[in-house]
């Protein structure tokens, strides 16, 4: 029991249990001082740090519990021989296993800003509807994912094609370590069937682009000129009322020597879009940075392989069999319905234990 124990107290030397009870009592004891909330915006911020801290320890400290209790139960099964306690103490080890391997993933998110909320951006590719239609699925699959983790979402930015799927779309996924996870989607995703909008029934090859920024904070500095940028409004088309559809509020901002485009659309007046694009685009450029300071590490350890969000990660095969298969980890399924609603996470964990075990 004893071994059980410091296990959870500080699971592969990451997450410290006590480190983290003192964070959080040093917290608690800032939000008592008189006037915490003067300050409104950095109150919410310490708030949501210390629901977030306390959040995990109970999560361990439920962990602890769980072993102790089962086993009580194979000790008890062991000493009246009997069948039925040993069958349900080997399903609590079942579910133990999940909630493990859930703490174990969420030890490997420690990037500066893994814990932070995703913004996540669609692009169809070349090949027309097919290609709309894809990036469609695609956007259904990471909303159903985001809805079984509990986790908000808002569509920012709709751009619908005329016969079917989307153009593009920009969804922001609010949830503690949404970004950490959602990190492991940023890339080319490439579809092959036969296409439903094809008479005569042909195989066809679609991709789509996606790209996972994390939502950052005012106080963080990135530098943009007005003159790196154009910017152009244009006519809402998603949904709002007349409002949206007779003015020209949506937003799209150039940002001319990465050649990066943001639009926002989800606000109600111009100005509003306008500053949630360049809150977008402050994230885009941010993640940019990091890639290329990851890309310069990588070189300097004398990796070779390309780090760019255009590099296919991933095939989804429907015909002629059906095949998932992750192309950075190996990992893959014939399952692909549950993966198009959503049950991603054996792809996202792969990568991320791959890519910590690249780390060591």
């Amino acid at each position: 029991m004893e071994k059980l124990r410091i296990n959870t107290m500080n699971f592969g030397g990451i997450f410290d249990l006590v480190r983290e009870e003192k964070k959080l009592k040093k917290l608690e004891e800032e939000m008592s001082a008189p006037g915490f909330w003067n300050d409104r915006e950095r109150a919410q911020k310490i708030s949501q740090e210390r629901n977030r801290i306390e959040s995990e320890i109970k999560m361990w400290q439920n962990l602890e519990t769980d072993i102790e209790d089962v086993e009580v139960l194979f000790e008890m099964a062991e000493e009246e021989n009997d069948e039925s306690l040993l069958e349900e103490a080997e399903e609590t080890i079942k579910k133990l296993k999940k909630k493990l391997n859930n703490l174990e993933v969420k030890t490997l998110l420690s990037g500066e800003m893994d814990k932070n909320n995703a913004i996540i951006t669609i692009h169809a590719g070349a090949g027309g509807t097919e290609s709309c239609d894809w990036a469609g699925m695609l956007m259904r699959m990471y909303l159903r994912w985001a809805e079984k983790k509990g986790f908000e979402t808002e569509i920012i930015d709709l751009q619908e094609n005329e016969e079917a799927g989307i153009k593009s779309a920009t969804i922001a996924i609010k949830g503690p370590y949404a970004y950490g996870l959602l990190k492991a989607e940023h890339g080319t995703h490439r579809l092959v069937r036969i296409s439903p909008f094809d008479s005569n029934a042909r195989r066809h090859t679609s991709f789509c682009g996606v790209i996972v920024v994390p939502e950052i904070e005012d106080d963080i500095e990135v530098e943009i000129r007005d003159e790196d940028l154009r910017i152009d409004t244009y006519r809402a088309s998603g949904a709002g009322g007349q409002h949206v559809n007779k003015t020209d509020s949506a937003v799209r901002i150039t940002h001319l020597p990465t050649g990066i485009v943001v639009t926002c659309q989800s606000e109600r007046s111009q100005i509003q879009n306008r500053m949630r694009a360049m809150k977008i685009l402050k994230a885009r450029l941010f993640e940019l940075e990091m890639r290329k300071r990851e890309e310069k590490l990588a070189q300097a350890k004398g990796e070779h392989k390309e780090i760019s969000w255009g590099n296919q990660i991933r095939s989804y095969v429907f015909q002629p069999y059906q095949m998932v298969k992750d192309h950075r980890t190996g990992i893959e399924t014939s399952n692909i319905n549950t993966v198009m609603d959503g049950d991603i996470d054996m792809f996202i964990e792969g990568y991320l234990k791959q890519k910590a075990e690249a780390a060591k």
